[in-house]
């Protein structure tokens, strides 16, 4: 360093020679008249020579010197500030030397002016601090609007600045009133003009950088130093990355210091050498380097100590916000007065975002935002949760198969912190935290970084060292053991290090998926996270918080080795997951906060196991992580204890959201594990040979570490296990914590209904279990007071029907259990009609009850779950195989003519029953046959009937109507005539006594009216003439000759259609009567198909959906793809896309034609994907011919990939139709449930072709609309989803833009090297119930479930638009109201005899 810059002395003066009281008297007397003179504008100056004035500037140096406590000082100070302007402008009160040559003597006036800020014992007094602010203030005018400074001046004045800063502090302590932040404030302003006017020299630079770093124990210096370099990195950022890149925003007094003027060019060098100026922050932790002599090393060691680490955190949080800056992360900072314990004075934190933004958020903390504010609640602090098991612990197992993981340093799994324990005594520990001396974490959501952003390495190569060093400081602290040692030297810089954890976490899950990271940072990060994650006693818990907050996708970003962390990070998601209070982590960072990072890093960990499955990983180590020399196993050896975390998650949660992603992690690690287990026993049963499948399985995991003397082995139905203990939980706490939280509901039950579609080998008890739960929690929804019924609460309702239909049509053999199929009638019944018949011991019957369902929406709930009971409840199994469907009628193909052929009926104005009577052919017996088309609510159905007089057991193929044999009449017999008398009432009639019974059938001529009277004037006609027949007969004397009764013939022609209404019990006086109420039609209607417009709505009903027909929208982007048309090329052809994004689309459906035949419909067959696919890349399935269709018994999925083939047809504007918006043409295909399909529905598996129940692709599209659009976006690069041209895809798909673009959402899907899917998510922020399950922000997913996972997402998207939309009603609903309109319309009037005889009529 400079000796004329360290030294302490400044100029001396000639009168320091004489007597003190001598040069006091010369300075007074000289200094009064020069001060008079400032303050009057009409004075000249009273020097005029050289001479003169270089006297006095020696009487004036001399003056600084003198106490304070006369004026004298202080007219020094005026006079010499004001000849200091004579570098900006020319006055009268310069004296006229001074503004010949300014820079000459402006550089002695400086050199004098040190002597005011030499050490005295009054720097304290508040006229000192005056004076010296009143020197650096005039000096940074003349820094600023001087333009005939030279550069010697430039040297000087500079000089000038470090000599003061170093005289002001250097001290251990601070000065007083702010003056180490104004002086250090000047001198960095002053130097970045100098860089701008006149740039510093080489040594200069070196010189500065030494001082400043000899006063780094200053808190003023990093906070200036943070204030410069923020402003000069937002300059940089815009020079390099171009108006593009996300601004850096600075507050506008910060962006000032900058000079306007200066040059592009010296931008990058200032910046860099003012980065350096501060030197390693790490070396605040060694008084060594921070002192300059022994001396100042033991003050600073009893002065500065306890502000050296807040110095080093604040130090590091301005490197974190640099390195935020150069990732593009656009976060408008709001300063936060932050009290820095043990400081007395506050300084401003700004508070940044850590987590990625999941599109919810949760109350008392960030992520609440947007979420409802009711039900929103935490349970009671005495509500302790189970503890949560091993639940793959085999009863049978010896202890030797079910070994825990290797190392031996994590917490027992069964360890969960009870609500009401109380925090461990540690007072007496040299290692016990005080976690107030820490500053806060920040732990806010950040938004994703700029596609646009620097590389890894380039950041690693400028702020790497300081970094690593900082995060590593405790393995090398520096001190010798006379001072602490290292474990209170971790506790004393834990926020610093802390935050430089983070910001490497940071820095590396913000690589880019093409990019490549050196070996060495990735080793050197790996060593930094595996000493941070220790979960020993005595580390730092704000280390690992830190990590967990900024290392959610740590393992989603296909670094290399990085699973080589697994067993650390699994061992800190314990200390944390499994702890309900987290005392240790409160004081510095929010639980709620802390938990959802560490359930994010759980998410990414959870298919690792069944992914690696027997892989070793071996990791040698030094003896600093609590003895362990070596940490090696098998991957799956680490499954339960992923599992134990999830369980404790679960049940020590509180906050809902976290409650909601750890739900779907659930769904997703039971739907991977039953495929797991699926595929291990189809491999066996190949192995054997067909045999018969064996209880017990291999054994998942391998040998752990390297002696090959330990294995585990799971049983074959560890999936059901865990099924049943995923199922019993959520039930559990659905129906008791969860019942008044409506967001944790809605998700519950999806997952419920997600867990009856897994296909495990379970008890069919458990799934009663189940159902039964989901009856309790409507029953208690139901049943609340009516002040807390809202339409929240009736949707949660209504989701819970949903969910009870999903598990009664996924297991229809819980019907063969009276229990359950009562328990389910009496919800139904609850729904319909708002309470039981059945109460405690009292029962109400139909009639007697009041209908007042909890809403109209609920009520419709219901009966869709009643239908479903009747659909499913003792349907016949379908056995396999095709069924034939000649006889069959295809209501698609029916035209004009065919539709008159029908006799239509209205039972009960909600079943259209259409009946067509056709003679048996030349092969069939003559019996009855009759087949009825079903239209009802529920779907379309056909039956075919037959009336046969002989059970089906003993029937033959060819059956031939009984009919008695003729034989001969016996002649004697013909003559033998036999009287006999007919009555038609015994003869005895008249004395048997009437009762009141006898009354009940009126007489004939009380009921009659003038046209049955006519009637039977006729009838009485018809006698009357007989009558005179037979008397004709006898006056003739003829007899009669009698011969024997011979049966007629067999009929063939049959009224089946009156045989089947009357089998029914529909042709009874009751059904035809008009009940008498308006509006209200008889039980049973005919309606006329001669009017017209008949045919039409028959189509339009045989158009709507009985099922919810959701679709989606699926998209490949390859990498840098940044338009609509690059995007739909994609799919043309199948060199352009991965042979995994084929296989994804094979796993979402099946492909269907939606081409219409010739006389309309769809195409009778289903092809096999690789023959649809052919050379296309996905693009086949455009809706121009094929789509690719999942459905099940309650959903149909449509799943469309536009291409660019299809955007410039007019299909493209057909499938963005909603059913309500779409025109029906007069060839649109209709749809009707056979046989098939109810045998398909009534089977539990999904599995089966859709095609016999095919409905116009035009038709396939929510009823939502299409303002509410669900796209599946398949990227290579991840930092491709920030630059999708959203807007471009809505145009390029017809669609509104500015509408359609706020009801968009999007599952993002990215391939991970290690073979697995990283899955971002988004949506509508402002929903209600924004966080859709199961697949979340976040998720990793297997490629073996990624399938079944987006079906399940999409469908629950879908289910939650419906529930959140007033324009929505159910499928069922809506054909209920069109085939009341039918009725209304085309209602037959028709008298009863009039219905009567039409039944005898061939039509």
């Amino acid at each position: 360093m400079d000796q004329s810059l360290s030294s302490g002395r400044g100029h001396v003066s000639v009168l320091s020679c004489f007597p003190p009281s001598v040069g006091r008297d010369i300075a007074v007397a000289v200094v009064k008249p020069l001060g008079a003179s400032l303050g009057n504008p009409d004075t000249h100056s009273l020097l005029r020579t050289d001479r003169q004035v270089k006297w006095t500037m020696e009487v004036l140096c001399y003056g600084l010197t003198l106490p304070l406590d006369r004026d004298t000082v202080k007219l020094c100070v005026d006079v010499y500030t004001d000849w200091l302007m004579a570098l900006v402008s020319l006055r009268d009160s310069i004296p006229p030397p001074i503004s010949r040559e300014p820079n000459l003597y402006v550089q002695k006036i400086l050199r004098h002016l040190y002597s005011l800020f030499l050490p005295r014992s009054d720097r304290a007094n508040p006229v000192y601090l005056s004076l010296c602010q009143q020197v650096l203030c005039a000096v940074r005018s003349v820094a600023r609007e001087s333009a005939v400074m030279s550069r010697d001046t430039w040297e000087t004045l500079l000089h000038f600045l470090l000599r003061i800063n170093h005289a002001i502090l250097f001290p251990p302590t601070a000065a007083e009133g702010g003056l180490s932040d104004l002086s250090m404030a000047v001198l960095l302003e002053v130097w970045l003009l100098s860089c701008s006017r006149c740039f510093p020299s080489r040594s200069l630079w070196q010189v500065c950088r030494q001082m400043l770093s000899s006063w780094r124990h200053q808190p003023a210096v990093v906070e200036q130093w943070n204030r410069v370099v923020a402003a000069l990195t937002s300059r940089l950022l815009l020079l390099t990355f171009g108006p593009l890149f996300p601004q850096f925003k600075v507050p506008d007094e910060d962006a000032a210091l900058i000079p306007a003027d200066m040059d592009n060019d010296r931008v990058p060098q200032t910046w860099f050498r003012f980065l350096h100026l501060f030197s390693n922050p790490v070396d605040l932790s060694h008084p060594v380097i921070v002192g300059s002599t022994p001396s100042s090393q033991e003050e600073v060691l009893r002065g500065g100590d306890s502000q050296l680490p807040n110095i080093f955190f604040r130090a590091m949080r301005g490197v974190s916000t640099l390195v935020d800056a150069f990732l593009g992360v656009t976060v408008v900072k709001e300063p936060t007065e932050l009290l820095l314990p043990n400081t007395g004075r506050t300084t401003r934190i700004h508070f940044r975002d850590r987590l990625p933004s999941l599109g919810v958020a949760v109350t008392k903390s960030p992520f609440r935002d947007r979420l409802p504010s009711y039900g929103i609640s935490r349970p009671r602090s005495d509500s302790a949760p189970p503890t949560p098991v091993n639940i793959l612990s085999m009863p049978n197992a010896s202890p030797s198969t079910t070994s825990p993981p290797t190392h031996n340093r994590r917490p027992k799994p069964v360890n969960v912190s009870k609500a009401i324990s109380k925090p461990p005594v540690m007072s007496s520990s040299p290692h016990h935290w005080k976690s107030s001396s820490h500053p806060p974490l920040c732990s806010c959501p950040r938004p994703s970084p700029s596609p646009l952003r620097c590389n890894v390495d380039s950041l690693l190569h400028l702020f790497g060292p300081w970094l690593f060093d900082a995060a590593l400081i405790s393995r090398d602290s520096g001190l010798s053991a006379g001072h602490c040692d290292v474990t209170v030297m971790s506790e004393r810089w834990a926020s610093g290090r802390a935050e430089a954890c983070g910001t490497l976490c940071r820095i590396f899950t913000c690589k880019k998926t093409t990019e490549d990271i050196l070996p060495v940072y990735l080793s050197r990060l790996y060593l930094v996270i595996l000493e941070g994650l220790q979960v020993r006693e005595g580390v730092c818990p704000p280390v690992l918080a830190s990590i967990l907050l900024n290392s959610t996708c740590l393992f989603c970003c296909d670094l290399r080795g990085v699973n080589l962390l697994l067993p650390s990070f699994i061992s800190a998601l314990e200390s944390v997951l499994l702890d309900r209070e987290l005392l240790r982590f409160k004081s510095f960072v929010s639980p709620v906060d802390l938990r959802r990072a560490s359930i994010l890093v759980l998410l990414s960990l959870l298919p690792l196991p069944m992914q690696f499955g027997s892989f070793q990983s071996e990791v040698l180590l030094g003896r600093r992580f609590s003895g362990n020399d070596i940490i090696a196993g098998s991957f799956l050896s680490l499954k339960p204890r992923l599992i134990n975390v999830l369980i404790g998650a679960l049940q020590t949660e509180c906050d809902a959201s976290n409650t909601q992603v750890i739900l779907a992690a659930m769904l997703n690690l039971v739907q991977d594990s039953a495929l797991v287990q699926a595929e291990g026993q189809t491999q066996q049963e190949s192995q054997r040979g067909g045999g018969s499948r064996p209880r017990w399985t291999r054994g998942l995991a391998g040998t752990l570490g390297t002696s090959g003397n330990r294995q585990t082995t799971v049983q074959s139905d560890a999936a059901g296990v865990l099924w049943v203990q995923f199922v019993r939980l959520v039930t559990q706490r659905l129906t008791a914590q969860w019942r008044n939280e409506s967001a944790i509901c809605l998700s519950a039950l999806e997952v419920l209904g997600g867990l009856a579609k897994v296909e495990v080998r379970v008890e069919d008890s458990e799934r009663r279990r189940a159902v039964s739960s989901v009856c309790s929690y409507i029953v208690f929804q139901c049943s609340r007071p009516p002040p807390l019924h809202s339409r929240d609460l009736h949707s949660i309702i209504v989701a819970a029907f949903h969910c009870l239909n999903v598990w009664l049509t996924q297991h229809p053999a819980m019907f063969d259990h009276q229990e359950c199929l009562l328990e389910v009638l009496e919800i139904v019944e609850l729904g319909i009609s708002g309470s039981k018949s059945r109460q405690e011991q009292e029962v109400k019957y139909k009639e007697e009850k009041e209908l007042n369902p909890a809403s109209l929406r609920v009520k419709e709930a219901a009966e869709a779950t009643l239908s479903c009971v009747m659909q499913v409840s003792g349907a016949f199994p379908f056995v396999g195989g095709s069924l034939n469907e000649d006889p069959l009628i295809d209501c698609s193909s029916l035209s004009d003519r065919s539709v008159k052929k029908f006799r239509y009926f209205v039972v009960d104005s909600s079943v259209i029953l259409a009946m067509l009577e056709q003679p048996p052919g030349p092969d069939q017996a003559p019996c009855p046959s009759l087949t009825v088309l079903i239209r009802g609510a529920s779907g379309c159905h056909s039956w075919t009937l037959q009336l046969h007089l002989e059970p089906r057991e003993g029937r033959t193929h060819t059956q031939q109507t009984l009919i008695p044999k003729h034989l001969g009449v016996a002649q004697e017999d013909s003559r033998i005539q036999c009287g006999v008398k007919h009555q038609l009432f015994p003869e005895n009639i008249d004395r048997v006594p009437s009762v009141k019974a006898d009354l009940s059938i009126p007489a004939l001529n009380e009921t009659v009216t003038e046209e049955v009277q006519q009637q039977l004037e006729h009838l009485r006609g018809v006698l009357k003439r007989q009558r005179q027949v037979w008397d004709q007969l006898q006056v003739s004397g003829h007899s009669a000759i009698i011969t024997t009764c011979k049966p007629p013939p067999p009929v063939t022609n049959f009224q089946t259609a009156r045989l089947l209404l009357s089998h029914l019990g529909l042709l009874t006086p009751e059904t035809l009567k008009d009940p008498g109420t308006s509006g209200v039609p008889a039980q049973l209607v005919s309606l006329d198909s001669s009017l017209p417009g008949f045919s039409e709505d028959l189509r339009r009903l045989d158009q709507l959906p009985s099922r919810n027909c959701d679709s989606a929208f699926v998209f490949y982007v390859r990498a840098g793809q940044r338009t609509a048309a690059e995007i739909l090329r994609n799919v043309e052809s199948r060199c352009c896309v991965p042979s995994h994004f084929l296989d994804f689309l094979s796993s979402l459906g099946w492909p269907v034609d939606v081409r219409p035949r010739q006389g309309g419909g769809t195409s009778p067959n289903s092809p096999e994907f690789p023959a649809v696919l052919g050379d296309s890349g996905g693009g086949v399935f455009n809706g121009e011919k094929f789509v690719l269709m999942f459905t099940d018994t309650l959903t149909e999925l449509t799943f469309v990939v536009p291409s660019s083939s299809s955007s410039s047809s007019s299909h493209r504007v057909d499938y963005l139709k909603s059913p309500e918006e779409g025109e029906h043409p007069t060839e649109s295909p209709s749809r009707l449930q056979s046989h098939s399909e109810l045998s398909r529905d009534s089977a539990p598996q999904a599995t089966s072709s859709p095609v016999e129940d095919m409905k116009s692709f035009r038709f396939v599209s929510s009823i939502v609309g299409s303002e509410s659009k669900l796209l599946i976006v398949w990227v290579e690069n991840f930092e491709d989803i920030e630059s999708f041209p959203l807007s471009d895809v809505l145009s390029e798909m017809k669609t509104e833009t500015l509408k359609g673009a706020l009801n968009v959402q999007l599952i993002f899907i990215h391939p991970l090297k290690t073979g697995l899917y990283r899955i971002h998510f988004r949506g509508n922020g402002t929903s209600k119930f924004s966080l859709v399950v199961p697949l979340v922000n976040g998720s990793v997913v297997s490629k073996r479930s990624l399938g079944f996972l987006v079906r399940e997402t999409v469908i629950n998207c879908c289910h939650r638009r419906r529930l959140e939309s007033d324009s929505a009603p159910q499928p069922h609903v809506r054909r209920k109201h069109m085939i009341n309109d039918i009725l209304l319309r085309y209602r037959s009037c028709r008298s009863e005899p009039a219905f009567y005889s039409a039944l005898f009529h061939d039509l």
